[in-house]
């Protein structure tokens, strides 16, 4: 194992605990803002710097040199492979884009303490490769969204019985797979519990109605920054993946195919914008679980770059869907809204962001959604299919929603409701991403084929 040139995910990791900190004592809520931009932004830039510095390495895993949680704690905590080194820098871009795009009206609602506060979590989380390690981070991940509702005054006995659940199942089905020994065959004690937590945690039906619920009550920002990053997936390649069956595996795929299609067909009927995006990207990070658990080269590497373009097209898709709801208050779909007189630039990246989230040609999402549906086919002829049936659902979902959004009767405001300059920034930023992503995949995919490889390597050795 290779050490950083510089402890990267360290600076990264200590900048938004530090900046929490500070941003926590701040009263004036503009100026918590400025500096959660500038912490969020310092973190991002810590998140390319780890990125850059693998990929110079070329090595299969690496570590911080400082090593400081190492000597603190024994054990190797913060190490990343070919597999991790990319999700940091797009869950640091996710937090950084929401806090450049969060508007004035806004500002005094958001707690940007206990977003940086989950940012290092996050962070920290898919710089953890250690069992014990993930599963710790994952139950300090859902405290701050279940912090704010409680401050909202909101319920919170949906939300907190599906998080105690999903914890108590991964406590439970690690402990008893260490028992086992993780070097040989697992029995249904370990690998079932596994199983229901990752189902729970991914809002895999019959365990969805806890996304609802929080987009529901939750604001749109920490609602999005707690699911997008699907760490429910990352649990799953770290955990599941090396001490599954095939067959065990094939089980959680074919639920994880029929939430696919189910909440595409959900999201084709919904009336409300919040509850549409929410059963769109459960239907997206349901497709990335079916490639992930056929476990064959093609559909994983397919499955891994799917996950890349939803983090970066769903999240900066409901980020538009954010800024939209600041100007114009909560959405129905139930008439058409003619928006796109007033904000063309909002128009632009809500057609854009969607079209990469379903994979169309030139954008980020194009090249891994083919090779997941390639993949798919190739290893089950149905599930291929079923693959393509929500696609193409979730396809026609989106345009219903954009004609909604955007088009027919015009409407009318006292205000004007043009993007900042923030909020201009941020859709150039993600156009750019999304349109080199899709015009030039090489270099991600192949990225995303060498993370494959060392997956399957480590499935094969253990």
């Amino acid at each position: 194992m290779a050490d950083l040139h510089l402890p990267w995910l360290e600076l990264a990791i200590l900048i938004c605990l530090v900046g929490g900190c500070c941003v926590g004592r701040l009263r004036n809520p503009h100026l918590a803002r400025k500096w959660a931009l500038l912490v969020s932004g310092a973190a991002l830039i810590c998140t390319v710097g780890t990125w850059l510095d693998f990929e110079y390495l070329n090595a299969d895993e690496a570590d911080d040199p400082a090593h400081l949680l190492s000597r603190l704690t024994g054990r190797e905590l913060l190490m990343i492979d070919r597999f991790s080194v990319p999700l940091l820098p797009l869950a640091a871009l996710l937090y950084f884009l929401t806090a450049v795009a969060t508007l004035q009206t806004k500002v005094s609602r958001t707690s940007f303490a206990r977003t940086l506060f989950s940012e290092a979590i996050l962070l920290s989380l898919f710089s953890c490769k250690e069992p014990c390690g993930i599963i710790g981070l994952m139950a300090l991940e859902a405290i701050p969204p279940y912090l704010e509702l409680r401050q909202r005054g909101k319920r919170t006995r949906v939300y907190v019985g599906h998080m105690a659940l999903f914890v108590l199942l991964l406590v439970v089905g690690w402990t008893v797979a260490e028992f086992e020994g993780l070097d040989g065959n697992h029995t249904l004690w370990a690998i079932v519990p596994l199983f229901g937590a990752i189902l729970v945690r991914s809002g895999i039906a019959p365990f969805h109605c806890w996304v609802t619920d929080l987009f529901e009550h939750a604001t749109f920002g920490t609602a999005l920054l707690f699911v997008v990053p699907l760490t429910g997936a990352y649990a799953a390649v770290r955990l599941v993946l090396p001490i599954a069956s095939e067959s065990a595996l094939y089980s959680v795929g074919l639920a994880s195919l029929f939430m696919a299609v189910y909440a595409a067909g959900m999201a084709l009927v919904q009336h409300d914008v919040r509850r549409f995006f929410c059963y769109l990207f459960l239907s997206h990070s349901a497709l990335v679980l079916v490639g992930l658990e056929i476990s064959t080269p093609t559909a994983l590497t397919g499955a891994l770059s799917v996950w890349l373009s939803v983090g970066m097209a769903l999240g900066g898709f409901g980020l538009t869907l954010r800024a939209l709801e600041a100007r114009c208050g909560r959405l129905s779909l139930v008439r058409f809204r003619g928006l796109y007189d007033h904000t063309p630039e909002l128009a632009i990246c809500f057609m854009l962001t969607g079209l990469a989230s379903i994979g169309f040609p030139g954008t980020v999402g194009f090249v891994g959604t083919e090779l997941l549906i390639h993949g798919t086919v190739d290893a089950y002829p149905y599930i291929g299919i079923a693959v393509v049936v929500a696609g193409a659902l979730n396809g026609v979902a989106f345009m219903k929603t954009y004609f909604i959004l955007f088009t027919g009767n015009r409407y009318a405001s006292g205000v004007s409701l043009q993007i900042q300059t923030r909020e201009r920034f941020a859709v150039l930023l993600l156009a750019a991403l999304i349109l080199a992503g899709g015009l030039y995949p090489q270099p991600g995919v192949m990225s995303r084929y060498r993370a494959v490889e060392t997956l399957l390597h480590a499935q094969r050795t253990k």
